[in-house]
């Protein structure tokens, strides 16, 4: 749509909730399309190719934690999880798979659009802060979201990324797990200082470290990408 600030896909099998999501998210100035089931929502993300995903947990067909899992297999779009309030879902394993933020309903537009706007601007190749951190045998570049670690692109969800990036970016400092989970995470994350220790377990599975180089463990104080 000629004008539109993002395209979005909405994920809800309530016809009434999508409605509403909808026209919010129309009138601040995106594109949109609705679908109501998980098995719909997989052909649709192809097709449509949306630049943030809204996605509902419970779903007919496929539910909405394995639409998470099938989006993050091969791609890094946005996903905000939306959950009923007193529905049962773990707020950290949702995240910790990949979603980079969740919003309970019934919700208020205001802290909707908020919520779009703060995780798309983070993935906005507009960042002023575009830069290419390049060690022995790893690249990573905040433009794409990419990782290159012995001349082969790794794969990663988001938050591995950023987590990634900001520990890079302050190459020798050490970070407490409450600071990492504030910068990266965002202050009012639900989750708790294991999130961190999980996120840096798969990354040291994935990057076992340079000749000069490593992800490394202050004991009693968190972590710190050291680079000698």
């Amino acid at each position: 749509m000629e004008g539109s600030i993002g395209k979005i896909l909405i994920v809800d099998d309530d016809e009434n909730i999508c409605e509403v999501i909808k026209m919010y998210v129309e009138s601040a100035g995106y594109e949109t399309k609705v679908v109501n089931d998980g098995r719909t929502a997989e052909a649709m993300f192809l097709e449509y190719k949306p630049d943030l995903v809204l996605l509902d947990i419970m779903l007919p067909n496929i539910d909405g934690i394995d639409v998470l899992k099938w989006i993050r297999k091969e791609y890094e779009t946005p996903v905000i999880m939306l959950t009923a309030k007193g529905e049962t879902f773990d707020k950290v394993l949702g995240l910790e798979l990949g979603a980079d933020d969740y919003i309970v309903k019934p919700f208020e537009a205001k802290e909707m659009l908020a919520r779009i706007k703060a995780v798309l601007r983070r993935y906005s190749v507009d960042n002023e802060n575009k830069e290419v951190l390049k060690f022995n045998q790893l690249t990573i570049d905040i433009n794409s979201y990419t990782v290159v670690y012995k001349d082969d692109e790794i794969k990663m969800p988001p938050k591995e990324f950023e987590l990634l990036h900001y520990l890079a970016s302050n190459k020798n400092r050490v970070f407490t797990r409450e600071q990492l989970l504030c910068e990266v995470w965002g202050y009012d994350y639900p989750g708790d200082s294991r999130t961190v220790d999980v996120h840096v377990k798969r990354l040291r599975e994935k990057l076992q470290g340079g000749p000069n180089w490593q992800i490394e463990t202050v004991w009693g104080v968190g972590y710190k990408f050291e680079v000698k």
